[in-house]
């Protein structure tokens, strides 16, 4: 047998591996994420080797050609079937963002304590987490993030900054959550004598 040279122990290389910026996947599995037409139009603006290697004329005609036709027929139908599906949820999270309110309620605690309850982030693609730090460090007051009653997130903030928390959301996130969907509420808490 033929002896082999001995260089030392071989170090493996590490791979450097592209994610979608839209649906997170690796660009070759892009089809199976929902959003493939978004996932292409990224990849041509950010990595365009990528896109003519997966995308580009040639290459779809290539990998086309090695199916027989009826399975080139379920992959046009299976990738236009997944197309209507993510246009419909598109337009699903556009209604319910439109038909949605945040809610800034300012609540009363003892005679002249406050508490300002902030509902509905989320379905802005808003962290409630983040938000209740971000609003502490701007207000220099308590926050946190608790569940309601209902089963949803809130964030409470000590103090009456319904009015400051609602300029800073327009401010910060504007274009996320448009002013028509934000709410002002005002709650008090029901005195013992009027029960």
């Amino acid at each position: 047998m033929a002896e082999v040279a001995d260089s030392g122990p071989v170090e493996p290389q590490a791979r450097h591996i592209v994610y979608c910026g839209v649906c997170t996947l690796p660009p070759e599995y892009c089809e199976f994420g929902g959003t493939a037409k978004k996932c292409e139009e990224w990849l041509k603006d950010h990595h365009d080797d990528l896109w003519s290697q997966l995308y580009a004329d040639d290459a779809l005609n290539a990998n086309l050609s090695t199916l027989s036709v009826s399975a080139q027929e379920r992959a046009a139908k299976d990738a236009a079937k997944k197309e209507a599906k993510a246009a419909q949820n598109e337009a699903r999270d556009a209604e319910r963002k439109a038909a949605s309110k945040i809610q800034i309620k300012r609540v009363e605690r003892n005679k002249r304590k406050y508490v300002t309850v902030i509902i509905g982030l989320e379905i802005f693609g808003l962290e409630n987490k983040k938000l209740a730090k971000e609003l502490g460090k701007k207000f220099a007051t308590g926050s946190s993030v608790t569940r309601s009653p209902a089963g949803t997130e809130e964030i409470t903030v000590q103090g009456d900054v319904s009015e400051d928390v609602k300029e800073w959301l327009l401010e910060i996130y504007g274009s996320k959550v448009p002013e028509s969907n934000i709410e002002l509420i005002e709650d008090k808490k029901k005195k013992k004598a009027e029960a």
